[in-house]
Order: C-alpha cells, then structure tokens, then sequence
C-alpha cells in the first residue's frame, strides 16, 4: 500500500511538473488539493464550497449557485489531463483522471501488455494568409446554420407535439426581464451581426445558442436572421434580440441617440458617468494564455422604431463577454441578482435601461459574471455596484 502511495504522488508530482501544467498556478494548485484528498481517502463527500474556499479564497458567504468558478475550472483540469496523457504522459505508466459528477482524483495503472504506440504527426496544412478570414467566417456560418436549426425542431417539436412550453425555471426574476420581449403578439427575432474583421463570430453564435435553448419553448414564432438581411419594416414590426460586436446600419438607425452607454473597440464608454464611476471600462486581455481575461458586455433594453416594439442588445467584443452577458440574462439565479440590483427605492424595474456586465473568462469560458452598474433610461440614472 505504500508502495501505491508513493506511486500515486510521484505520478502527480510528474504532472504538474510537465508543460501542459507549468504555466498554469490555478490548475496546478486544484490538482495538488484534489490529489491529496484522493489519496487520503477523503475526497468522496469534497463539496464545491469547500473547495472555492480552499483553493480560490472564496470568502465565507460564497454561494456555489451563484458562481461557477469551481465548476469552470474543474472543467478545465479534466481537459489539461486529456492534453497531458496525449502528449508528455504518453509512456506514463500511472494514468491520473477525474471523472464527472464529483471530485475524486483516480489512478489506474496502465497495461502493459498493450504499449503506447507514438502519435501520428498531424498534417501540415499549408494555408495562405488571405484565406483566414474566408474559413473563419465560414465557421460562422456553420455555427450559425446549427443555431436556425436548433431554432427549428424546438418549435417542430413544440407543434406536433401540442405541448405546453416547459416553464419549469420560468422565475419571477426571468418574467420581469423577458415579459415585454416575448409575451406582446409580435414576432420576434434573432438578429446576428456579422463578424467583425479579425474574428470568427463565435461570441454571437453562442449567444443564439443559449437564446434557441432558452426561448424554443416559450415563444413559438421566434426567428433567427443575419444583421445584413433584417429590414427596417421587420424591425418596425416585431421585437428584436441583437448579438454582436458592432451594429450593423440598420441596427444603428434602431438605437435612440439618447443612450449613455456605447460599446467601443476598447471596451464600454460611459459617456455621462456619475461621481466614482469610470469612464471607460476597458477589456483586459490574459497576460498569458492560460491566465484569466477580463471583458465587459453592454446590454440594452430599448423601445422599438416610432416607440413600438422592444429592441434588446446583447453586445460585447469578446467572445465571453457575450456569451456570458445571455447566461446572465437566462440563468435563474443571476437574474434574481441582477433584477434586485436594478429595481428602484419603490421596487420597481426599469422597462428601458442599459447594464454593464463584467465576465472573467479562461479559455473563452466565462467563469464569473458580475453586475457593475445600470441605467434607467426612463429617469433614475445610474445605480452603482454594491
């Protein structure tokens, strides 16, 4: 037993020794603690708070629903083991896993009856600069295709079926979001902007994503439409869900010129900011790519062309920014937070307002979504983060 012991930590020392691990403080420490707790045998009943408090920091009243970092970089630990054993572990003889739904680090020995064989060299594909932005788009647009799709069998199925829409986490908190969107008889639409130069557009296509899983149920006439084809009538006419980096010009000529947050290529300016507020908020790009980026996402709730309809803009220049800007808008427990912070004295939401949402992110995943501080574009001003 011994013996196996010190096997199990030589093999974990051996790992987060290796390249795949060397660079990344974060993920070495949660393996070393998920390591020792494996070993000592005490790692079965190991529950996500004691692990934010142990390994993050986590203040005493962190709440787990609230925020996802533990989940998000277990996650990640499980990725960077894959990675390992497909290239420095290869000829390792002690295989080290984490297997879903807990936090139980496992050893297994590797047979020897069945050596490793080296991995195939990948192809090299020789690709010519001019044709990044083509197969970057084209990415897009796949994407893209999934997220109509998506769109479609929900509402097929919603159809033939006959079924009533599932509201099972429909919360009082989505209801005061989501109410003026999709409950008037209006058509809605999904409208993504097209990617801005440089990037694939992956922020936007998540975010129709996690709308598709999110609305299919609870709207049956919901649309999913490219920014270059959405006419002025069509906006004119029903509710709009924007996603994107920039507006398009239609989706310009839509925006009131008296909103008080505009997204930049920089981050969100805040362009009549209230004493201790910033002027700009500015994205923060990792220092390292396994290091923690952060974004911000501006999301505006506008009255539609003439004052008819409803306008809502999901935008941010980074791929999390957006993706967790729609999370946060979807999730019954950051709603609940985020309805809380916006009410006034009197406990009432604002119909029309703009909130700024910072997303701390790894790898393109948000891993923390907070509320920094809203508008009331009917009157209040800005309410800061508490």
């Amino acid at each position: 037993m011994v013996l196996e012991i010190e096997s199990r930590q030589t093999q974990i020392q051996r790992i987060l020794q290796s390249k795949a691990f060397r660079t990344s403080e974060v993920q070495r420490n949660l393996l070393a603690y998920l390591a020792e707790k494996s070993i000592a045998g005490t790692a079965d009943n190991l529950k996500e708070y004691v692990v934010g408090l142990d390994v993050f920091g986590k203040p005493a009243s962190y709440d787990p629903r609230q925020e996802s970092t533990v989940r998000m970089h277990v996650g990640r630990l499980r990725q960077k083991l894959a990675e390992y054993y497909r290239s420095e572990g290869l000829g390792d003889q002690v295989i080290v896993d984490l297997p879903k739904g807990g936090f139980k680090v496992t050893f297994e020995q590797r047979p020897t009856h069945a050596p490793p064989e080296p991995p195939a060299p990948e192809p090299v594909v020789d690709v010519k600069p001019h044709y990044y932005r083509e197969i970057a788009l084209a990415v897009a647009l796949l994407i893209a295709v999934g997220c109509a799709a998506y769109f479609g069998l929900r509402l097929w199925h919603s159809e033939r079926s006959g079924s009533q829409p599932q509201v099972a986490n429909w919360t009082p908190e989505l209801r005061q979001l989501w109410d003026p969107i999709i409950s008037p008889n209006r058509p809605l639409m999904i409208c993504m902007s097209s990617p801005a130069p440089g990037t694939t557009g992956l922020g936007t296509a998540n975010g129709a994503f996690l709308l598709g899983q999110f609305l299919g149920e609870r709207k049956k006439d919901v649309q999913l439409t490219p920014s270059e084809q959405l006419s002025m009538p069509e906006i004119a006419m029903g509710n709009v869900v924007f996603l994107g980096s920039n507006a398009a010009s239609r989706q310009a000529r839509a925006l009131p010129e008296d909103r008080q947050l505009v997204l930049e290529p920089d981050g969100v300016h805040n362009l009549s900011p209230k004493p201790g507020e910033p002027v700009v908020l500015a994205d923060r790009a990792p220092a390292d790519p396994q290091d923690v980026g952060e974004s911000y996402a501006l999301v505006s709730h506008f009255p539609g062309l003439n004052g008819n309809g409803e306008l809502l803009y999901f935008s941010g220049n980074k791929v999390p920014a957006l993706t967790g800007a729609v999370q946060a808008f979807t999730d019954p427990v950051f709603a609940r937070t985020l309805v809380a912070k916006m009410k006034d004295p009197h406990g009432a939401l604002p119909h029309f307002y703009q909130v700024v949402i910072k997303v701390r992110s790894m790898d393109d995943m948000p891993i923390d979504i907070v509320y920094i501080f809203h508008r009331d574009l009917e009157g209040a001003g800005a309410v800061p983060s508490q």
